[in-house]
């Protein structure tokens, strides 16, 4: 059974850091591009940051300076680099895999794999 696995969430003050860690187990084969994904009470969930395997990245406009998408050794891992962490970056963070079909990396629709999100909160 595919299982995308979330750590590091956690409370932070404003203007602090976080990583963020996600490892995606009985995955095999295709492009496994993967994603960070965020929902934030009575919000839509919105692409944050997004990778490929062969080392596309893509970032929502709000974390782009702040925020860094990397890989693991092991295609199946990915981090979320979180600087410089604003009020407004408090949600429950979701790693996503697997591309169903082509598109906008930072649209959920596109994944087939969610993991069960880790929270994020920023503080004054």
């Amino acid at each position: 059974q595919v299982r995308l696995v979330e750590s590091g969430g956690g409370s932070v003050q404003s203007g602090g850091s976080l990583r963020l860690s996600c490892v995606g187990s009985s995955i095999s084969g295709g492009n496994f591009a993967m994603a960070w994904f965020r929902q934030r009470p009575g919000k839509e969930r919105e692409g944050v940051a997004a990778s490929t395997t062969s080392g596309i990245t893509q970032y929502h406009d709000s974390v782009k300076g702040r925020f860094t998408i990397s890989r693991g050794n092991a295609d199946r891992i990915v981090y979320l680099e979180m600087n410089r962490l604003k009020l407004e970056d408090t949600a429950t963070y979701y790693c996503a895999g697997f591309l169903l079909r082509a598109g906008d990396l930072l649209d959920p629709s596109i994944y087939q794999y969610f993991g069960q999100g880790t929270q994020v909160t920023v503080s004054d």
